[in-house]
């Protein structure tokens, strides 16, 4: 993710699908594993910056 912060998202399928074109993984499971928590740590950052958003908003 370091690497290529732009090409991952909220979508399993298609960082599961972006990290096989990018990197080699030795196997399927492992694969999933990876793009599963790619997409929680994006998830995770998009709800945290909605929340700032909302929270900014409402404190003007």
């Amino acid at each position: 993710m370091q690497k290529f912060p732009t090409e991952f998202g909220s979508d399993y399928q298609a960082n599961k699908d972006e990290l096989a074109r990018i990197a080699i993984v030795p196997s399927k499971m492992f694969r999933n594993k990876i793009a599963g928590y790619i997409t929680k740590i994006k998830s995770r950052a998009e709800a945290e910056s909605e929340t700032e958003a909302v929270v900014a908003q409402t404190t003007e």
